[in-house]
């Protein structure tokens, strides 16, 4: 996504060196779903270099094998899984191989994402959890003094009170596991007053109660909130907003996917940042690539992934 130059964001580079040092002698498996472009067959020839992931080619293998030609990538060492032509079959078998242990992560390749994910969520062969699935970004911002992620801007399209509640769920979960005890979320919305006629400050409402009621230990949750209070401790004091997130949020909550794509994509190619994103609320944590994501956010991704997969199993 961004074209800064190296070493721009340093926070995602420590998130991939935290990865690395996690997954030492015993990186967890990857399992790369359908990698038949050249796109994808680099980003497994670099996450293998990496140490972060042992990689595992599913799909045709005569389509992996030309795909490995043009990226110029030597297939020896590779285990592949021939799954045959057909990308939802690959899918199905990644989701398989999930539930069975034998891999921790899934990471698209060049199938479509709705193939992929319409076997993530299928309700007899899936990978669906206790909550529902969702997405989030994390974001390194060179204006911003730390991380910051961003839900939902990929999965759910217009979510509801129910969704969003599971959506700040698996993304409060993220945020602990890398660390943050105590996450301060900001549910952003056009305006930072409860309007009746504006749909998303009551839920904004609706999930601050929630929080107070103890839905989301440890994480403190405020809103509405308009994105300037929500990233400015000072439009936050102009307004006179007594707020413990203004300024210094772990986590933005969108109202739908259209302000989330756009701010996002905002971040990147305004804001000069880059991301790493997972789907969340799987039974194993998901890449979802963009042929427009820059190397930086493919592995820094993948290393969000290792953070939060389970330890492979032992015999």
């Amino acid at each position: 996504m961004s074209d800064m130059p190296a070493g721009t964001h340093p926070r995602l580079d420590a998130l991939v060196a935290r990865a690395q040092a996690q997954a030492g002698q015993t990186p967890p498996t990857l399992a790369l779903v359908y990698p038949c472009d050249a796109l994808a067959m680099d980003a497994a020839q670099r996450i293998r270099a990496s140490g972060l992931a042992r990689v595992l080619l599913l799909g045709p293998p005569d389509l992996i094998t030309q795909a490995a030609a043009q990226a110029q990538v030597d297939l020896q060492g590779f285990e592949v899984v021939d799954t045959g032509p057909v990308p939802a079959d690959a899918a199905r078998r990644a989701c398989a191989l999930a539930r069975s242990g034998t891999v921790q992560v899934l990471m698209k390749g060049s199938l479509h994402t709705d193939e992929l994910m319409g076997a993530v969520v299928n309700k007899d062969a899936g990978l669906r959890g206790s909550t529902r699935i969702s997405h989030a970004f994390v974001f390194d911002l060179p204006r911003y003094p730390k991380l910051l992620a961003l839900a939902d801007c990929v999965v759910n399209i217009a979510p509801d009170l129910k969704t969003k509640k599971d959506i700040l769920g698996n993304a409060v979960a993220l945020l602990q596991a890398l660390g943050i005890a105590h996450p301060k979320v900001g549910i952003v919305t056009a305006v930072e007053t409860v309007n009746p006629a504006i749909a998303a400050t009551l839920d904004a409402r609706d999930l601050v109660e929630m929080s107070k009621a103890g839905a989301w230990p440890g994480a403190i949750v405020e809103g509405p909130l308009g994105f300037d209070n929500a990233i400015s401790v000072e439009a936050a004091r102009i307004k006179k907003i007594d707020s413990r997130v203004a300024g210094d949020a772990d986590l933005l909550v969108v109202p739908d996917l259209n302000a989330g794509n756009m701010l996002y994509k905002s971040f990147n190619y305004i804001g000069g940042g880059d991301c790493a994103g997972l789907v969340l609320g799987a039974a194993v944590p998901i890449v979802l690539t963009s042929r427009a994501d820059s190397l930086q956010s493919r592995l820094a991704s993948v290393a969000l992934a290792v953070l939060l997969a389970r330890p492979a199993a032992t015999a």
